[in-house]
């Protein structure tokens, strides 16, 4: 079960701090619903999410350190939130149980962090970006999550927001495709 830990505030433009009294209440109650996924033979990946209750590098690393929640890794989101997706990966090793692979552009995603671009007007604006065209170290997160015989799935995504139709040849599916080359150029690689 892919859990991402929402915050009180609406959308994804305000970063959570919790205290550490929050973060005990969070922790205990991420205990309890992980027990209750494990009751029901399943096993939960706790997404981190910009603008999300577990967001930046620091929150990660507490949630690493404080509990044995499964990971679902975001390279984008990881990236957003000041996290490098490879030393994730490394410091995650086998708690990763769920992977969506998406790029970030670094321009935007500064923009965001500072404030000066809210998140959705970013994902309009063209902030996450086919696989292998950002700044995301994607084929260093995949080799990584392989050394450490992650045998889960690996989901390609890329938040977009539309306002019309695209022209064609133009958008998602054009995205897709980008993104299905560069990794099956990952894979020649490594034949």
């Amino acid at each position: 079960m892919v859990l991402g830990p929402s915050s009180h505030h609406d959308g994804y433009d305000t970063s959570v701090e919790m205290s550490d009294e929050e973060w005990d209440v969070f922790l205990a109650n991420l205990k309890r619903l992980d027990d209750l996924v494990a009751d029901n033979g399943l096993r939960t990946a706790l997404h981190p999410h910009w603008g999300m209750a577990i967001e930046s590098d620091d929150h990660i690393d507490r949630l690493l350190t404080s509990c044995d929640v499964g990971l679902c890794l975001d390279t984008g989101h990881a990236f957003l939130g000041g996290a490098d997706p490879v030393q994730v990966a490394k410091a995650a090793g086998d708690r990763v149980l769920h992977v969506h692979l998406k790029d970030v552009s670094l321009d935007a995603a500064e923009a965001v962090q500072s404030g000066r671009v809210p998140f959705r007007q970013a994902v309009i604006d063209g902030m996450f970006v086919p696989l292998g065209e950002g700044d995301v170290d994607i084929a260093g997160t995949i080799e990584t999550l392989e050394a450490n015989g992650f045998d889960g799935w690996y989901v390609l995504e890329q938040d977009v927001s539309l306002e019309s139709e695209p022209a064609e040849g133009e958008g998602p599916k054009a995205d897709a495709i980008a993104s299905v080359a560069y990794l099956a150029d990952l894979i020649d690689d490594d034949a």
